[in-house]
C-alpha cells in the first residue's frame, strides 16, 4: 500500500480494521466523534459492524458483548465519555476480556483516568500514547496484539491534534507474530454440551464443572495478573540527547513532539537539555529514566497540559535521585478542546530555559 494524505482519525480507523477489529461502537463527541464516522465507512466492507450507541454505557456493553465472542472489539469516546465507562471497563478487565478502547482526549487531563482508572477493584489497563500519526497506526494494531496476548483492556491515548492533523502515512497490516487461541471465547460452540463455556467478572468457570473459584477469589487473581502485565509487557520509549544533559524533560504525546523538537533547536544553541517521551504510559518506562539521568544531569523537568499527574510516575522512577519540576500545566483554548495556547514551541523552549536557571541558581 502506498502512503497517502489522512487525518489521524481515517488513519486510527484504517489501522484498526487492519488489525481485524470487526466490531466498534461509540457515541459521538470531539474529536472522536471522526473516528466513529470512518469505522461506519469502513467495517461494512469487511463484514463487520459498526454501531452508533445511545450513549457511552451502551457502547461499552456492546463491544464487551462482542469481544467475548472473540470477535476483535473495540469502543472509545473522550475523557467525558470513558468516566460513563469506567464500571464496565474495571468488569472487562475482571472478565479477562480483550479490547481496545480509543480515548480521542480534550487535553491531557485524563492521565490519571487512563493509567489509574475511575472504576472499582485492583485493575489496570495497558496504555499507549502515540505522538504522531505514523507511530498511532503502528499502535493501533499493536493494541489489538497485546489485548489478545494478556486478555486485558488497551488504551489508545491520542488527543484533538492526533485526531485532525494530517500526515502522509501507510496503513498496511502489521504481523506481531502468534497468540493463544482464544479458547475461551463464548463462540457457542460448547452450548448444550454440558461444557458450556462463563466469560464472567464474578467467576472463572460455571458451577458444577471442576474447581472454580468463588467470587473474592476471583477477584484477588486480579493482583497477580497485574504483576504478570507489568513484567511482560516491554515499556517504549523514545529518548533524545540525554548523554551529557543537564536538564532531562519528560512529556508524552503531541506535547512530546513539540519537546523533542525543541530539545533540537536549544541543543544548536548549545544547551544541555535532553528528552524522554514515554510511549507505553502504563506499564511506565521507569528503567529507561532512571537510565537517561546521568552524571551531569542536574533535574528533571515534566511538560504536561495538566495541573500535574505523570509528574507523579516520574517522581516514583526517579525516587529522589534528582529534582524533579513540572514546566506545564494546564491549558485550554476558549472551547476546552482545540489548540491549547500552552503548545507553542517558544513557550516550551523558555520554561526549559528558566528551569535551567533555577537549578543552577539553588546550587
Amino acid at each position: 500500500m502506498t502512503r497517502r494524505l489522512m487525518e489521524g482519525s481515517q488513519a486510527i480507523a484504517e489501522a484498526m480494521v487492519q488489525a481485524g477489529c470487526r466490531f466498534f461502537a461509540g457515541y459521538p463527541m470531539t474529536p472522536f466523534t471522526e473516528v466513529l464516522e470512518h469505522m461506519a465507512k469502513l467495517l461494512p466492507a469487511v463484514g463487520g459492524t459498526c454501531i452508533n450507541a445511545e450513549s457511552e454505557l451502551e457502547a461499552v456493553g456492546m463491544a464487551w458483548g462482542a469481544a467475548a465472542t472473540g470477535t476483535r472489539a473495540a469502543t472509545g469516546s473522550v475523557g467525558q465519555g470513558l468516566s460513563l465507562m469506567q464500571e464496565s471497563l474495571s468488569e472487562i478487565c475482571f472478565a479477562r476480556v480483550p479490547i481496545v478502547v480509543i480515548n480521542m482526549a480534550r487535553g491531557q487531563g485524563d492521565y490519571f483516568q487512563a493509567t489509574r482508572g475511575g472504576g472499582h477493584g485492583d485493575y489496570r489497563h495497558i496504555v499507549l500514547a502515540p505522538s504522531d500519526i505514523p507511530e498511532a497506526v503502528r499502535l493501533t494494531q499493536l493494541a489489538f496484539h497485546l489485548a489478545d496476548e494478556w486478555r486485558n483492556p488497551v488504551f489508545l491515548f491520542g488527543d484533538y491534534y492526533l485526531a485532525h492533523v494530517a500526515e502522509a502515512v501507510e496503513t498496511d497490516k502489521i504481523d506481531f507474530g502468534e497468540l493463544p487461541a482464544k479458547d475461551w471465547a463464548l463462540d457457542g460452540s460448547s452450548g448444550g454440551t454440558g461444557s458450556a463455556k462463563i466469560v464472567s467478572p464474578l467467576r472463572d468457570s460455571k458451577s458444577g464443572q471442576g474447581p472454580s473459584l468463588q467470587y473474592g477469589q476471583h477477584l484477588m487473581t486480579a493482583g497477580a495478573h497485574i504483576a504478570e502485565m507489568a513484567a511482560g509487557v516491554a515499556p517504549m520509549v523514545e529518548l533524545g540527547y540525554t548523554e551529557d544533559a543537564e536538564l532531562l524533560v519528560v512529556a508524552y504525546g503531541t506535547p512530546g513532539r513539540y519537546v523533542r523538537y525543541t530539545v533540537a533547536r536549544l541543543r544548536e544553541e548549545g544547551v544541555r537539555v535532553g528528552f524522554v517521551r514515554p510511549v507505553t504510559l502504563w506499564p511506565f518506562p521507569t528503567d529507561a529514566l532512571v537510565a537517561a539521568i546521568g552524571p551531569e544531569t542536574r533535574a528533571v523537568a515534566v511538560y504536561e497540559l495538566n495541573a500535574g499527574q505523570m509528574i507523579d510516575d516520574v517522581r516514583l522512577s526517579v525516587l529522589g535521585r534528582v529534582p524533579v519540576f513540572s514546566i506545564g500545566g494546564a491549558s485550554f483554548d476558549g472551547s476546552a478542546f482545540g489548540i491549547a495556547p500552552d503548545l507553542e514551541v517558544d513557550t516550551v523552549a523558555e520554561r526549559i530555559r528558566e528551569c535551567l536557571s533555577a537549578i543552577k541558581e539553588s546550587v
